[in-house]
C-alpha cells in the first residue's frame, strides 16, 4: 500500500451522496446497538466499537472487524497507526468485494472512507509518506509489546502451564491480557501484509522473520484468541481454569496418541499448538469433518473427566484416567450397540471386553461419537448408527493392527479424497429425503412413504446385512421411490382408520364387551346365578374368539403395504393367528350352539356342555399360564427358563410378538401389585355402577318393548317389520352403552385424584402453604437446608470456630451455612423486582459467621417484637423469670431481645474508648450479674426502658450514615445523653451512685474527655450490625405480610416446603453429574422492543400499560431499582424497561435468564465449597468466610460451573434472521453478550451459483458464542448432507443442535419457560436421582414439576393454569407411581443424555405422525427398557396460552397429535406389550382420554338421534301408551355422567384435590366457587368440543399440523369474523345440529308432563349448545361493547361477500376460507366415510314430512318423494333470485322474472294455506326439514367436488353454502348484538374476564380513547 493513493469507491457523484446518507443511517443504528451492548455486556466482555461494529455479514469471515477494533483501541495512543490499520481494512474490503455487491458493503466502505478522511484531517495538513508506514507500524508493535511486558508474561505463563497449576491472579491477569493479544494479532496481520509487499526491504525482511518466529512460538497469542466452546483443547488458554483441573488434564492425556497405534503418513498435517491424539487418527482414516472432530474431542474429554472425578480426583503430577472410568463411559455409550448385536445374533466388533485395553475403549467411544456427530438426520435411526459403527469399528480394528495408518476404503471418494459424510451418510440421507418429499408436505397417506421408523426398523432384522459395506447402492433400503416401484414400509403401516384403536387395545375392548355381555345376561336372568344362567354366560367363549378373530383380521388387513419388507417370521405369526382364531371361533360357536340345543332339550345328557367346558377350561389354563409367564413380573425367571423348550418358545411367540424394542416391559412384583390393586378398585366400582344403574334398569323396558306388536308408525316404515322393535331397543341401549365404554375414565379420574392427593400429602407437599406457616417454621429451615442441599464438603464446622458444643452452636453453624444461599435467593427476587429494597433488607439473614453464639434471624421475623417486649416489661409485676417466660412464648421475641442486648454491648464497645469503654464494661458486667442471679427487675427501672432504647436508636440512626464532623459531634452528644439516662434514670439508686462516684469516670467527665471521641464503625460486619439494630428498634409495624408480592410468597413457600421433602443428598459440584439445558427456538419473541411495548390496540391499551396494571407492585419495585420515575422511563428507549416487560411475557429472554440461574447456583455452590476446603489457609477470616462477594467473577467457580453446565439454544433460522437484519437476531446477540455461557446453534445456508445458472444450497450446523467484542464467534461449523428439515420442524431443530450439548443429562426446556435461583440450587439433588433406586431400572427420564405463571392474566388463563398445574403435578405423580406409565410431555424433563442420543434422540421427527414429537421420547424410552420417574421437590416455570383462540389452537394441536398417535407403531406396541393393567393405565392417560372425550360428545348425538327416531316415527307415544316406561333411570344415570364430564366436573376433581393439598380446604373451596362464577363450566364444555373435533377429524382425514398459538398477552378484541372462521366447523355447526335435534325432539316427542320434562332431561345438551355457540364471544375482550359489535358486523359482512381468487387468503374472503375448510377431504376412504356421516341429516325431512297437517295420516312413500320435488323447486327459485347476468338486457329480464316469481311464491303459499290442510306451524316444520337436508346435500356436494364441478353446479353449491354461513352467523350474532345494547353487560364481562386492577385500567383507557376521538373530530 506504500506510495499508493487512497483508493476511492467506483461510484458516481449521486451514488456517493446516497451512500453517505445510508452511511449516516448506519452510524445511527450502530450507536443504538452500541448502547444495547454496553448495557448488556457480560463479565470480561466489551462491545465492538464504532465502525468495527458495522462490518457487513459478507465480510465478517475476515479479520477486518478485528483490525478496526484494534484501530479504535490505539486511536488515542497513536492516531497515525490507527489510520494505517483503517486503510488496510479498506483495502481488504475492496479486494474482497470490488463491486460492493454484498449486502451493506457499499455503506460500510463509504463510512470507512469518511473515518479515514477524519484521521487524515487530524494531521493538520502535514503530508503523509505512506512509504514509511511499515516502519511506523513496526516501531509501534515493538513498543506496544514492551510496554505490556508480553514476553515476560508469556514466559511466566509457560512456566505455570508446565507445572499444571492455576491461580486466580494468573487467570485475572490473563483475562486482562486478552485485549492486548487481540490488538497484537491485528498489528501482526497488517504487518505481514505490508511486509509481503516490500519483502526485499531490510525492514520488510526483519518483519517477516519476526512474524514467522512469533507465529511459530507464540502459543499464547493464538491460544487466547482461538475460538473454543468449553475446554480450550486446540490451543492453550490461561484465561480458562478448566485446562488446569486434574480430571481434564487426565482426560486430555487419555485421548493422546498411544505408541502402539499405527504411524501416520509423512504428509499428514501436524497440529501446531497441541499434541497429536486419537481424533487426528480417526480424521485421517475416515475423513470426518474438522469441526466434528473438534466438537466430539471436547465431548469425549468432558465425558471422561466427569466419569473420573466421580471416582476420585487424580492427584499425581501427570494425572491419568482410571480404567474403571473409561469402562463406565464405554459401557454406557455402546450399550445399545451391544444389545443390537445380541438381538441379531451377530458378533460384536471386538472379541471381548476384557481383551480391549483402555486406549482401544477410548478410540471406539470416540469413533461412535464422531459417527453420531456427523450423521445429521440419520441420528434418528439409532440401529442404523449401530450398523455403521459395527463396520467402521471393524475397519478401524484392522488398521490399528497394522503398522501404518491408511484411509478406510469405505470412505474414499471417487476423486481420492476421504469423506465419511459423502460416502456413508449422504446416500442414506438422499433416500430419506426423496421419501420425505413424496409425503406431499404431510398430506399424503402415511402408508405411501417410508418414515424414519421404517428406515430404522430395517436394521432390526439380520437381512440388514444385505446392505453390505461399503453401502450397496442397488439395495432395497437405498431404493428411491418411483411411480410404481418403491420399497414398502417396515414392520408396521400407519393406515388412517379408527380401527387402530381396536387393534392396539383389543384386550381392553374385548374385556369390556365380554363383561357387558355377562352382566346383561345376569340382569336378564333377574340376577339369579344358577346352572341355566351359567350356560348362557358361557356364550362369552365364542364371543371372545370372534373378537380375537376380528383383531387378527385387522392385523392382516392393516399390514397391507409392508408385506414385501416385513420379516417372514412376523408374517407367519399373522397367518397362524388368523387361521387359529378363525377355526377356533367357528368351532366354538358351533359347539356352543349345540350346548344351547341341549339346554332346550330336557332329556339331554349335557355331553356337549361337558366337552365345551373342558375345551374352554383347558384354553383358559393355557392362556393364563402364558399370560403369567409373559406379563407377571414374579414369573419372569420361569419365563426365561421356559425359553429352552421350543414348545414354550413357539407359544410365547404366538402370544406376544418379539421386537428389538419392547422386550422386558415388566416391573417389580410390588409395583405390579400396586397398580393391579388400583385398577381392581376402579373396575369393581365401574361394574357395580354399570350393573345396578345402567344395565338392570333397562331390562324390564326392553322385555316389554320386544314383546309389543302392532305398533303404529307415523311414517313409511322401511326397516322395522318383524325385527321385534330392534331400532327402538337400540335407541334405548346405545347411549347407555356409549357411557358404559367411557365411564371407566370417570372412575379413574376420581381414584387418581384421591391417590394423588394421598401421595402428595405423604410426600409432604403443602406443609408450608401460607405466610404464617412460613414464619413459624423459618427456624427449622437452616438445618433442613444443610441436611438436604449442602454437600458433604460443606457439612463440617466452619473453620476458625470451635466445634459445636450444644444445639445452639449447631443452629448457628447451620444458619451460617444457610445464610449465603438464602441471601442470594433474596437478592435474585430483588433483581426480578418481586420485592422492594426495604423488603430485601428485612428478608436478608446475617452471615452468623462471627464469634457470637447467638443465631441472628432475618429482620422480618423480629420487627415489632421489641415494642411488644417493652410493653410486657412495663406491665411486669413479677420476677425476672416470669417476665422472660412471657417473652419466650414468642420465640422470635426472645431472639430479638437477646440480639438487642448483645448488639448494644458490642456496638458501644466498638465506638467508645478509654474511660467510656470502662463504663460500658462495668455497666454490662453489673447487668449480667443481675441476670445470672434473677434480680434484673431489681437492678433496673423497667419503666425507663423505653427511654434508654430511644436514646440508643438516636445514636444508631447517626452511626448508619457516613461520617462527617457534624455527625461525629452529634454522636458524641447522643452517647452522653445515653450515659445520663442509663446512669441516673435506668439503674437503681445504689448502682447509680456507685457509677457516679467512680473516680476514674468522674475525672474524665470533669475534664470533658468522656465520650469526646467516637470511633465510627468501619468494618462491614459492624456497620451491618448497627443498621440491623436500628431497624429492630425503630420498625414498629409488623412484617407478617412480608413479602407482599404473591409470586415471591409462592416461591419462598415452595422452596421452604421442598427442604422437608425426600431429596437425594447432593454431591459436591466437582463430583456432580454434568448436564445441559436445551431450548429449541424458531421465530418467537426474544425481547419486546420499545415500539412493541408502546403500540396501542384499538382500545388504547399497550402491553406496557397492561403490565403496569397487572403487576403494579413489581412496576414500583422496578422504578425503585433503576432509581427513576415512570415518565422518565417511558419516554426513553430504556433497555432495562424492555427486559422488565419481557421477563413478564413468554419470551426467550425470560427463559434464558431462568436457565442461566443454574450456572449462577453452581458458581455459588462451587465457590463456597472451595472456601470450606481451603478455609483459613487461603486467608479467609471468620468474618468474611461466608462472604459471597465476587463469586461470579471467580475464574475457578466459573470454570467449574462451565464444566458441569451447558446451555444451548437452537435458533434454527438465526442465520437468516441475521442476514435480513431482523430484530430477533439483534436480541439473540444481546442475550449472548449478557450471558457468556450461552451458546446458540443454528442452520446456516450457503447458496452457490452453478455453471448452468442454477443455485445449489449447502447446509451447515453452526454453534456460536459472543466474543470479547460482543460479536458472534463461530465455534463449530459442521456441514450437513442437505436440508435438515425432512420431518417436523421442532425435532429436526433439536436434532441438528443436540451434538453441541454436553454432559450425562439433558433438560429440555421450551422457550416459554422460566426458572428460579432457589430451584436451580436443587439441580444437584435431582441429578442424583439417576443414581438412585427406582424399582428394577435406573431412571432414564426424570419428570419435573411445573408452575404455570400465566394464571394471573385473565380468567381463561387461570382456568388453563389450574388445569395444566393439576396435570403436571397430581396427574404426573400418579402416572409415575403407582401406575408406572408416565411418559414425556415435552418439558421440563431431564433425560439421561447418553441413553437417549444412542437410541434415536429426545424426540421423533417423522412428518405428521410425530406431530406431538415430545411424547414419543417417552414411548421410545419405555419401549427400550427405560424408566420414567416424577419429582416434585423442584419446579420450573411455564407459560401457557391465555386467550380462548390461543387455547383452542393449542388444544386442537394436542388433540390432533393424539389422533396421529392412535395410528402410530409406538402406541400399538405399548398397547400390545404392556400387561393388561398397565395397558389400562397407558390407554386412559394418553389416547384413551381423547377417546372418552369424544364418546362424551357422541353420547349426546346417540341419545338425541335415538329420541328423534322415536319421536318422528311415532313410536315413543305408542310405546309410552302401552308400556308406561322407557328406562329413564338408566338414561338419567348415563346422561348425568355425560353432563358431569361435559361441564368439566371430573376435570376439576384433581384440580380441587391439588388446591386442598397445596392451598388448604378453605382456599380450595373459595377457588372452586370463584371458577364456577367465572363460567369455567362454559369453558370446559367448549374445550370438550375442540378436543373432539380435532381428534376425530385427524383420525378420519388427517390434517394435524403444528399451530403457532402466539404467546403474547391477549388484550385485544377478536373480531366476530375471526372467531367464526376458527370455530364454525368445529363448534357452531355441531351446536346448531344439536339444537335442531332438541327442537325436533320438543316439537314431536311424547311426554305426559309437556315440553318442560324434555328440557329437564336434555339440560346438558342445551348447555352444550349455548357454550359451543357463545363461549368465543363471552370470553372475548370487549365482546359486548356496542361500537365493537357494529364494527364486527361490518367486517363480517364484508368478509362474507368478498370474492375469492388466487392468492387471496381465507381471512380476507369467505370463498377462500370455504375452499380451505374442504382441503382435509383427500382420499376415497375419507370421501366414503364423509358420505356415510352426512346421511344422518336426511332423517329430519323423512320424519317431519309425515308429521305435517297437510299429509294427515297418509304414510305412503310418495309423500316423501313429493317433498323432494318441493325442495328442488325451492332450489330453482333460489337460483332465480341469486343469478346476476352481466348483460344489461338480460338483467332487466331477470329482474322482471324475479319480481313475478316473488309475487307468485307469496300468492301460492297463501292459496295452499287457505285451500289445503297446510298450517302456519307446518311452514316452520318445513323449514326444520329443509335446513338439515340442504346441509346434508351441501356436505355430499363438497365431498364429491369433482363430480359436482363436472355437472356445472359448483357455483350454485358455493352460493347455497354462503347462504348457510350467513344464516348461522346471524343466529349467533343476534343475541350478541342484543346484549351489546345494555352497557352493564360489557362491564360485567370485563370483571368476568380480567382481574380488578386491569378492569379499571380498561375503563379508563376507553374514556381516554373517546376523548381522543373528540379532539380529533
Amino acid at each position: 500500500m506504500s506510495g499508493a493513493r487512497v483508493p476511492r469507491p467506483s461510484r458516481g457523484a449521486r451514488g456517493e451522496v446516497r451512500s453517505v446518507y445510508n452511511w449516516e443511517r448506519l452510524v445511527r443504528a450502530t450507536l443504538q446497538r452500541e448502547q444495547l451492548r454496553s448495557s448488556g455486556q457480560g463479565p470480561g466482555g466489551r462491545p465492538a466499537e464504532g465502525i468495527a461494529g458495522a462490518v457487513p455479514p459478507s465480510l465478517v469471515s475476515t479479520n477486518i472487524d478485528h483490525i478496526l477494533q484494534a484501530a479504535n483501541e490505539i486511536e488515542d495512543e497513536d492516531p497515525n497507526v490507527a489510520r494505517i490499520l483503517c486503510e488496510q481494512a479498506y483495502t481488504m474490503a475492496q479486494n474482497l468485494d470490488p463491486s460492493s455487491a454484498g449486502r451493506g458493503v457499499l455503506q460500510f466502505k463509504t463510512g470507512l472512507m469518511s473515518v479515514i478522511k477524519q484521521k487524515l484531517a487530524k494531521k493538520d495538513g502535514t503530508a503523509i509518506d505512506r512509504g514509511h508506514d511499515i516502519d511506523i507500524l513496526w516501531e509501534f508493535f515493538v513498543r506496544f509489546k514492551r510496554r505490556h511486558r508480553v514476553d515476560d508474561i508469556q514466559k511466566e505463563h509457560e512456566r505455570l502451564r508446565e507445572t499444571g497449576t492455576f491461580s486466580t491472579e494468573m487467570g485475572v491477569r490473563a483475562v486482562q491480557m486478552k485485549k492486548v493479544y487481540a490488538t497484537l494479532k491485528a498489528l501482526l496481520d497488517v504487518l505481514a501484509v505490508l511486509a509481503g509487499e516490500s519483502a526485499s526491504d531490510g525492514v520488510g525482511r526483519l518483519v517477516m522473520e519476526e512474524v514467522r518466529k512469533i507465529r511459530k512460538s507464540d502459543a499464547t497469542l493464538g491460544g487466547e484468541l482461538m475460538p473454543y466452546n468449553i475446554v480450550p483443547v486446540d490451543a492453550p488458554s490461561l484465561t480458562n481454569a478448566i485446562s488446569f483441573f486434574p480430571e481434564v488434564r487426565a482426560a486430555i492425556s487419555a485421548i493422546g496418541y498411544p505408541s502402539e497405534f499405527p504411524r501416520f503418513s509423512a504428509n499428514s498435517q501436524v497440529p501446531q499448538q497441541r499434541n497429536k491424539d486419537m481424533f487426528d487418527l480417526l480424521e485421517f482414516i475416515f475423513g470426518f469433518q474438522k469441526d466434528n472432530i473438534r466438537n466430539q474431542r471436547e465431548n469425549v474429554i468432558l465425558a471422561l473427566a466427569n466419569a473420573q472425578v466421580r471416582l476420585g480426583l487424580p492427584d499425581e503430577l501427570e494425572p491419568k484416567v482410571d480404567e474403571k472410568a473409561v469402562t463406565e463411559v464405554f459401557r454406557k455409550v455402546l450399550d445399545n450397540y451391544i444389545k443390537w448385536c445380541r438381538y441379531l445374533g451377530t458378533r460384536i466388533a471386538w472379541n471381548s471386553l476384557e481383551a480391549l485395553n483402555k486406549n482401544r475403549k477410548v478410540i471406539l467411544v470416540s469413533l461412535y461419537y464422531l459417527i453420531w456427530g456427523e450423521a445429521a438426520n440419520v441420528r434418528f435411526l439409532p440401529e442404523c448408527i449401530c450398523y455403521i459403527f459395527h463396520h467402521m469399528a471393524k475397519d478401524l480394528d484392522a488398521i490399528l493392527d497394522s503398522q501404518n495408518a491408511v484411509p478406510a476404503k469405505s470412505c474414499i471418494c471417487a476423486d481420492g479424497s476421504v469423506s465419511y459424510l459423502k460416502q456413508v451418510i449422504f446416500p442414506i440421507y438422499e433416500t430419506m429425503a426423496v421419501e420425505a418429499a413424496s409425503n406431499n408436505n404431510g398430506k399424503a397417506a402415511h402408508s405411501a412413504w417410508r418414515n424414519y421408523d421404517d428406515f430404522n426398523e430395517y436394521f432390526w432384522s439380520p437381512s440388514c446385512f444385505e446392505l453390505k459395506w461399503p453401502l450397496k447402492d442397488e439395495s432395497s433400503f437405498l431404493r428411491k421411490p418411483k411411480k410404481w416401484k418403491r420399497t414398502g414400509k417396515t414392520g408396521f403401516v400407519e393406515h388412517r382408520t379408527f380401527l387402530h384403536l381396536y387393534r392396539s387395545f383389543h384386550r381392553l375392548w374385548i374385556f369390556l364387551f365380554l363383561m357387558f355381555q355377562a352382566l346383561t345376561i345376569i340382569a336378564f336372568h333377574d340376577g339369579h346365578i344358577n346352572l341355566n344362567t351359567f350356560k348362557v354366560v358361557l356364550s362369552v367363549g365364542p364371543a371372545f374368539f370372534i373378537l380375537h378373530f376380528i383383531e387378527s383380521c385387522l392385523d392382516v388387513l392393516l399390514m397391507f403395504g409392508a408385506y414385501s419388507t416385513t420379516r417372514g417370521f412376523a408374517i407367519s405369526r399373522l397367518i397362524i393367528r388368523f387361521i387359529w382364531f378363525g377355526c377356533s371361533s367357528t368351532f366354538l360357536t358351533y359347539l356352543y350352539l349345540k350346548v344351547l340345543d341341549e339346554r332346550n332339550n330336557r332329556n339331554s345328557d349335557s355331553t356337549y356342555f361337558r366337552i365345551y367346558t373342558l375345551i374352554l377350561g383347558v384354553y383358559v389354563v393355557v392362556r393364563v399360564t402364558f399370560a403369567a409367564l409373559v406379563k407377571i413380573p414374579a414369573c419372569h425367571s420361569l419365563s426365561d427358563m421356559s425359553d429352552r423348550w421350543p414348545f414354550f418358545q413357539f407359544f410365547k411367540w404366538i402370544y406376544e410378538e418379539r421386537y428389538f424394542v419392547g422386550r422386558g416391559l415388566f416391573e417389580k412384583t410390588s409395583s405390579y401389585a400396586r397398580y393391579v390393586f388400583f385398577w381392581m378398585v376402579i373396575l369393581t366400582c365401574k361394574f357395580l355402577f354399570a350393573y345396578y344403574l345402567q344395565i338392570k334398569p333397562l331390562v324390564d323396558p326392553t322385555k316389554v318393548i320386544v314383546e309389543l306388536n302392532g305398533l303404529q308408525y307415523s311414517w313409511h316404515d322401511l326397516v322395522s317389520k318383524g325385527n321385534r322393535n330392534a331400532l327402538t331397543v337400540l335407541s334405548l341401549w346405545a347411549p347407555v352403552f356409549a357411557i358404559y365404554l367411557m365411564d371407566i375414565h370417570i372412575w379413574y379420574t376420581l381414584l387418581s385424584a384421591l391417590v394423588g392427593g394421598l401421595l402428595g400429602a405423604l410426600g409432604r407437599l403443602g406443609e408450608i402453604r401460607s405466610l404464617d406457616m412460613f414464619h413459624k417454621r423459618f427456624e427449622s429451615f437452616p438445618e433442613a437446608f444443610v441436611k438436604n442441599l449442602v454437600s458433604s464438603q460443606m457439612k463440617r464446622s466452619i473453620p476458625n470456630r470451635l466445634p459445636a458444643q450444644d444445639s445452639k452452636d449447631m443452629d448457628r453453624d447451620h444458619a451460617a451455612k444457610f445464610s449465603p444461599f438464602w441471601n442470594e435467593i433474596i437478592k435474585s427476587l430483588r433483581e426480578e423486582d418481586y420485592i422492594s429494597n426495604r423488603e430485601m433488607d428485612l428478608l436478608s439473614i446475617p452471615s452468623n459467621s462471627g464469634t457470637w453464639r447467638l443465631v441472628q434471624w432475618p429482620l422480618f421475623l423480629l420487627t415489632s417484637k421489641i415494642p411488644l417486649a417493652i410493653d410486657l416489661a412495663l406491665d411486669c409485676k413479677d420476677t425476672q423469670t416470669d417476665l422472660w417466660n412471657r417473652i419466650s412464648k414468642d420465640k422470635y421475641m426472645a431472639y430479638a431481645v437477646k440480639e438487642v442486648y448483645y448488639s448494644m454491648e458490642r456496638i458501644l464497645l466498638s465506638v467508645v474508648d478509654g474511660e467510656g469503654r470502662l463504663w460500658v464494661e462495668k455497666l454490662f458486667q453489673e447487668l449480667n450479674n443481675s441476670i445470672s442471679v434473677d434480680s434484673l427487675v431489681v437492678t433496673i427501672t423497667l419503666k425507663k426502658l423505653q427511654l434508654v432504647l430511644s436514646r440508643f436508636s438516636a445514636l444508631a440512626g447517626l452511626l448508619i450514615r457516613d461520617e462527617t464532623p457534624e455527625l461525629a459531634i452529634g454522636a458524641s452528644k447522643a452517647v452522653h445523653e445515653l450515659y445520663d439516662v442509663v446512669t441516673h434514670d435506668f439503674l437503681t439508686s445504689n448502682l447509680s451512685e456507685q457509677l457516679d462516684s467512680w473516680q476514674l469516670l468522674a475525672r474524665a467527665r470533669n475534664e470533658g474527655r468522656l465520650f469526646s471521641k467516637i470511633s465510627w464503625p468501619r468494618d462491614r460486619e459492624t456497620r451491618e450490625q448497627v443498621k440491623r439494630l436500628y431497624l429492630l428498634l425503630t420498625v414498629k409495624d409488623s412484617a407478617t405480610n412480608i413479602p407482599k408480592n404473591l409470586e415471591a410468597r409462592r416461591r419462598l413457600q415452595f422452596f421452604a416446603n421442598s427442604l422437608f421433602m425426600n431429596l437425594p443428598l447432593p454431591k459436591p459440584v466437582s463430583e456432580m453429574m454434568p448436564f445441559s439445558v436445551f431450548t429449541p427456538y424458531y421465530s418467537e419473541t426474544v425481547l419486546y422492543s420499545y415500539s412493541d411495548l408502546r403500540v396501542e390496540n384499538e382500545d388504547g391499551i399497550s402491553i406496557l400499560f397492561y403490565l403496569q396494571k397487572i403487576f403494579p407492585d413489581e412496576w414500583e419495585n422496578f422504578l425503585e431499582r433503576i432509581k427513576s420515575t415512570a415518565d422518565a422511563v417511558e419516554d426513553n428507549d430504556n433497555l432495562e424497561l424492555r427486559f422488565w416487560a419481557s421477563y413478564r411475557g413468554q419470551t426467550l429472554a425470560r427463559t434464558v435468564r431462568g436457565m442461566m440461574y443454574y450456572r449462577r447456583a453452581l458458581m455459588l455452590q462451587s465457590y463456597l465449597e472451595k472456601r470450606y476446603l481451603g478455609g483459613i489457609e487461603d486467608g479467609y477470616s471468620g468474618a468474611d468466610y461466608m462472604s459471597t462477594q465476587g463469586y461470579e467473577l471467580s475464574p475457578e467457580s466459573r470454570a467449574r460451573a462451565d464444566l458441569k453446565f451447558t446451555y444451548v439454544v437452537s435458533c434454527q433460522i438465526y442465520g437468516q434472521q441475521k442476514q435480513k437484519g431482523a430484530q430477533e437476531a439483534a436480541d439473540i446477540a444481546l442475550l449472548m453478550q449478557r450471558n457468556e455461557a450461552l451458546r446458540v446453534a443454528f442452520i446456516h445456508v450457503e447458496e452457490n451459483a452453478l455453471a448452468d445458472g442454477t443455485i445449489s444450497k449447502e447446509f451447515y450446523s453452526k454453534l456460536v458464542k459472543a466474543d470479547a467484542n460482543g460479536k458472534d464467534q463461530e465455534i463449530y461449523s459442521i456441514k450437513l448432507p442437505g436440508d435438515p428439515k425432512l420431518g417436523e420442524g421442532k425435532p429436526e431443530n433439536q436434532n441438528h443442535a443436540i451434538i453441541f450439548t454436553r454432559g450425562d443429562a439433558i433438560q429440555t426446556i421450551d422457550m416459554n419457560q422460566d426458572n428460579y435461583l432457589e430451584e436451580a440450587m436443587k439441580i444437584r439433588n435431582l441429578l442424583e436421582e439417576f443414581n438412585g433406586k427406582h424399582d428394577l431400572r435406573a431412571p432414564t427420564i426424570l419428570g419435573v414439576r411445573e408452575h404455570v405463571f400465566t394464571g394471573s392474566v385473565s380468567s381463561l388463563a387461570w382456568f388453563m393454569s389450574n388445569q395444566e398445574t393439576s396435570f403436571v403435578t397430581l396427574g404426573q405423580r400418579v402416572l409415575a407411581y403407582p401406575l408406572k406409565v408416565r411418559m414425556h410431555y415435552g418439558h421440563p424433563d431431564v433425560f439421561d443424555r447418553t441413553f437417549h442420543i444412542t437410541r434415536g434422540g429426545i424426540s421423533k421427527a417423522s412428518r405428521v405422525i410425530n406431530i406431538s414429537e415430545d411424547i414419543y421420547a417417552g414411548f421410545n424410552s419405555t419401549l427400550r427398557q427405560g424408566n420414567i420417574t416424577h419429582h416434585e421437590y423442584i419446579q420450573v416455570g411455564k407459560g401457557r396460552d391465555v386467550g380462548l383462540n390461543q387455547i383452542a389452537l393449542f388444544e386442537g394441536k394436542v388433540a390432533g397429535g393424539n389422533g396421529e398417535q392412535v395410528l402410530s407403531r409406538d402406541v400399538y406396541r405399548l398397547g400390545q406389550l404392556f400387561d393388561f393393567f398397565r395397558m389400562l393405565s397407558f390407554f386412559f392417560t394418553t389416547v384413551g382420554y381423547y377417546v372418552c372425550t369424544m364418546m362424551t360428545v357422541l353420547t349426546v348425538y346417540i341419545f338425541l338421534y335415538g329420541r328423534v327416531y322415536l319421536a318422528l316415527s311415532g313410536l315413543d307415544s305408542a310405546i309410552s301408551t302401552k308400556a308406561r316406561m322407557l328406562g329413564n333411570t338408566a338414561l338419567d344415570a348415563a346422561l348425568n355422567a355425560q353432563f358431569l364430564v361435559q361441564i368439566g366436573v371430573f376435570t376439576a376433581v384433581p384440580m380441587i384435590m391439588g388446591f386442598i393439598l397445596e392451598l388448604g380446604l378453605m382456599k380450595a373451596v373459595f377457588s372452586f366457587v370463584t371458577m364456577q362464577l367465572q363460567l369455567c363450566a362454559v369453558f370446559f364444555t367448549f374445550s370438550l368440543g375442540t378436543r373432539t373435533h380435532y381428534f376425530g377429524r385427524t383420525i378420519l382425514h388427517g390434517g394435524a399440523k403444528y399451530k403457532a398459538t402466539g404467546r403474547g398477552f391477549v388484550v385485544r378484541h377478536i373480531k366476530f369474523a375471526e372467531n367464526y372462521r376458527l370455530y364454525s366447523r368445529s363448534h357452531f355447526v355441531k351446536a346448531l345440529e344439536v339444537a335442531l335435534l332438541l327442537i325436533v325432539y320438543i316439537a314431536y316427542g311424547y311426554t305426559r308432563n309437556g315440553a318442560s320434562s324434555f328440557i329437564l332431561l336434555t339440560v346438558s345438551s342445551w348447555i352444550l349448545v349455548i357454550s359451543w355457540l357463545f363461549a368465543p364471544y363471552i370470553f372475548n375482550p370487549s365482546g359486548f361493547e356496542w361500537q365493537k359489535t357494529v364494527e364486527d358486523f361490518d367486517d363480517w359482512t364484508a368478509w362474507l361477500l368478498y370474492k375469492g381468487g388466487v392468492g387471496i387468503k381465507g381471512e380476507n374472503s369467505w370463498e377462500s376460507w370455504w375452499d380451505e375448510e374442504q382441503s382435509h377431504i383427500q382420499t376415497l376412504r375419507g370421501k366414503i366415510l364423509e358420505t356415510i356421516l352426512s346421511l344422518r341429516f336426511f332423517i329430519f325431512q323423512y320424519g317431519i314430512v309425515y308429521k305435517l297437517h297437510l299429509t294427515g295420516d297418509d304414510t305412503s312413500f310418495a309423500i316423501y318423494g313429493f317433498s323432494w320435488v318441493v325442495l328442488l323447486l325451492i332450489v330453482m327459485i333460489f337460483k332465480v333470485f341469486t343469478i346476476s347476468p352481466k348483460k344489461t338486457q338480460i338483467q332487466l329480464m331477470m329482474r322482471l322474472t324475479q319480481g313475478i316469481a316473488a309475487i307468485g311464491l307469496i300468492a301460492g303459499l297463501v292459496l295452499v294455506v287457505a285451500l289445503t290442510n297446510l298450517t302456519i306451524p307446518d311452514l316452520f316444520a318445513c323449514v326444520l326439514a329443509i335446513i338439515p337436508t340442504g346441509w346434508g346435500t351441501l356436505c355430499l356436494a363438497i365431498t364429491w367436488k369433482g363430480l359436482v364441478q363436472s355437472l356445472g353446479l359448483w357455483d350454485s353449491v358455493r352460493e347455497i353454502a354462503r347462504m348457510y354461513d350467513a344464516g348461522m352467523g346471524m343466529v349467533i350474532f343476534a343475541p350478541v348484538a342484543f346484549l351489546s345494547w345494555f352497557p352493564f353487560v360489557s362491564t360485567f364481562q370485563s370483571r368476568l374476564l380480567f382481574n380488578q386492577a386491569f378492569s379499571r385500567g380498561l375503563e379508563i383507557s376507553l374514556i381516554l380513547a373517546g376523548n381522543k376521538a373528540n379532539v380529533q373530530a
